[in-house]
């Protein structure tokens, strides 16, 4: 069996769970924690080096580990948002159009007509040169050149498609309503795999060699291959995932729970569960960087930074 280690969770227990060899960690106190006071309803992250960007209600906000740096007023900034050519890229609910913002001067530079797929629960990505926008409830992402600030197409997709991730050579969308998975090629702007998932499937984050996914009904985080589009094991972490959020990085994946802990940490190869993070502080949103983990709790009005694990293997 592995041995784990961990060096930043007070008090610190290790335990196999089940006889599936998963080590985790007593959720707790963690030395180095850094909690911050965030007024108002600070959810979905998005990391800007050593900084990240926060949505809020009625603005987006800018943070570092010293405190507010900016404020961006918004009528309702909605999701999952990216970083890419020199901006932050936010849906607005409300308006329902894609914004960009300066990173350098937090002002708005372009408002762009892209309609919107959700009320609130949806990612805006980057890659393959372009911005994606799940824009239609009924099925359709918009794709938009950061060049132009224009939409340059609209992939046809199941109804309900409004989770995004964008890696390992593809943009990915979940419909929760049709409980799938599809695999966009951004040459062609067409689904070429689709996967069938388990209930009420969410939030998602490409790399580290698969496709992870929270089925948030199930309480469980399935992982896709990639190549094949199949399944190709998933791992229980509760009795529900309603409605967390999830990352990759530094070889591990990064799940924000609502009950039982702030987040978990999991292997990506053996779907062992490290560690579990932290109070039980509800919904929020989540996000790695190599200089640390970030979370939001907005009932709790918090935004924290917390040490990357040195989880690891003897």
């Amino acid at each position: 069996m592995k041995k784990i280690l961990f060096s930043y969770v007070t008090p610190m227990i290790a335990a196999v769970i089940g006889g599936c060899g998963a080590a985790t960690a007593a959720s707790g106190a963690v030395a180095g924690e850094q909690e911050m006071s965030v007024p108002g309803f600070a959810d979905f992250i998005a990391v800007d080096g050593a900084t990240v960007w926060v949505t809020n209600r009625g603005r987006v906000e800018h943070w570092s580990r010293k405190g507010k740096l900016a404020a961006v007023a918004m009528d309702h900034p909605c999701g999952a948002m990216a970083i890419a050519s020199g901006s932050l890229w936010v849906a607005d609910c409300q308006d329902k159009t894609l914004e960009r913002i300066d990173l350098e001067s937090a002002t708005r530079s372009a408002t762009i007509a892209t309609g919107i797929g959700s009320r609130g629960e949806l990612n805006v990505v980057a890659g393959a040169g372009s911005i994606w926008v799940p824009s239609d409830p009924k099925g359709g992402i918009a794709r938009v050149d950061p060049a132009t600030n224009k939409v340059i197409a609209t992939i046809k997709v199941a109804p309900d498609s409004h989770y995004l991730a964008f890696g390992l050579g593809a943009l990915w969308a979940v419909s929760a309503d049709r409980q799938l998975l599809q695999k966009i090629d951004p040459a062609t702007n067409k689904v070429v795999k689709r996967t069938k998932l388990g209930k009420e499937p969410g939030f998602l984050a490409a790399g580290e060699g698969a496709v992870w996914v929270q089925e948030q009904g199930d309480g469980t985080v399935a992982r896709i291959d990639p190549a094949t589009g199949k399944v190709s094991d998933r791992v229980k972490v509760s009795e529900t995932l309603k409605y967390g959020d999830i990352d990759v990085g530094g070889g591990k994946v990064w799940l924000r729970t609502t009950t039982g802990q702030t987040f978990v940490e999991i292997d990506p190869r053996s779907l062992a569960i490290l560690a579990r993070v932290g109070k039980d502080v509800g919904s929020g949103g989540l996000r790695y960087s190599p200089d640390g983990v970030w979370t939001t709790a907005h009932d709790q009005h918090t935004l924290t930074w917390w040490p990357v694990p040195t989880s690891g293997e003897d």
